[in-house]
């Protein structure tokens, strides 16, 4: 007979109020994969896109998942079980991960819990300089700064383009974030200043003294001028918005530059890009706890830091889920798993 943990289950589709907290059966540890009684969990886009059945997606993209499902990828937490083939971490060890992304993209992959299994391969030990709050904000959207801006790791191919994602040197080269206020964006403004660039940073008013301290150099306020008629000569945007008209960022370009994308569905502007010599790049995304342990260093050394928008407990994820599509959000929504 399993054990029993508390968990954040999905039943059906739907707005914030289907998600239940409840009993279910602890997970049980596979050979090459370590059991994490969680601390902490995030929460990111892909968890919003599932919990209402990627509504958004053309209809034969959408998941048929078998219900109950727990939501999820973003952990900190302590080791409490290790499978047979595991080696480099033990019991006791403070870890944290991005669960089974996108592996379990349509599926949930289980953070949202008392305890999740996590393959060994994805998750990197804590740094110890942060919190357990702090460390599960990170993992998707330091993975994707990182992947985007650092280390791709390994070749895996992409639906998005054909071609494989290649960062570009970043040290006195002007880059553009769009987004800067957001999870990967306001990581993507440090990682991008620890590199050597020159940083503007775009986001609503509010968010200019926060990103200002984590080392943005320019600052434009979208709600009050858009960002392609005062930005010029950039070398780098990278755009963690997405959505209609990301074409608008090709103007202020220079040629032989890029244009990053985070969210590419929707983009049309391919062949003017091709005729400005700008090179359009997206990726997915991965679980790797090399890279993780890498962009980690940055954080138990303070180079650079997570912002914490605001904290619930896993009790209360639909509320969580509420704050996290107000918009506005400043960093990262994060679920109190364990005091």
């Amino acid at each position: 007979m399993n054990e029993m943990m508390k968990a954040v289950q999905l039943h059906s589709f739907g707005g914030p109020e289907v998600l239940r907290y409840e009993d279910t059966p602890r997970p049980e540890v596979q050979a090459s994969e370590v059991l994490i009684q969680v601390h902490a969990a995030s929460i990111n886009p892909p968890d919003l896109y599932l919990r209402d059945g990627y509504r958004a997606l053309p209809p034969e993209w959408q998941p048929s998942p078998h219900f109950p499902l727990i939501l999820g990828t973003d952990v900190s937490g302590v080791v409490a079980a290790v499978g047979d083939e595991v080696f480099k971490v033990s019991v006791g060890d403070h870890v944290f991960a991005m669960v089974r992304f996108p592996e379990d993209l349509m599926t949930g992959s289980g953070a949202y819990a008392e305890y999740v299994c996590v393959p060994e391969s994805q998750l990197a030990l804590k740094p110890k300089g942060i919190s357990h709050v702090e460390a599960a904000g990170a993992p998707m959207s330091l993975l994707t700064a990182w992947q985007f801006l650092v280390d791709p790791g390994q070749d895996r191919p992409n639906p998005f383009q054909a071609f494989q994602h290649v960062p570009v040197p970043l040290e006195g080269k002007t880059v553009l974030i769009n987004g800067a206020a957001g999870g990967v964006g306001h990581l993507a403004v440090q990682v991008a200043k620890w590199k050597g660039a020159h940083v503007i940073a775009v986001a609503s008013g509010k968010h200019e003294e926060m990103l200002r301290e984590l080392g943005a150099d320019d600052f434009i306020d979208y709600t009050k001028v858009a960002a392609e008629t005062v930005a010029h000569d950039v070398d780098l945007v990278l755009d963690a918005v997405g959505g209609p008209n990301m074409e608008r960022f090709l103007s202020i370009i220079k040629p032989s530059g890029s244009l990053f994308l985070v969210n590419p569905l929707g983009f049309s502007g391919r062949e003017e890009a091709e005729r400005l010599g700008i090179t359009v790049s997206s990726l997915q995304v991965h679980s790797n706890g090399m890279l993780l342990a890498q962009a980690g260093r940055l954080l138990d050394d303070h180079t650079i830091r997570v912002v914490i928008d605001s904290t619930y407990s896993l009790a209360e994820a639909s509320a969580a889920h509420q704050r996290a599509m107000q918009g506005g959000v400043q960093g990262k929504v994060v679920l109190i798993v364990k005091q």
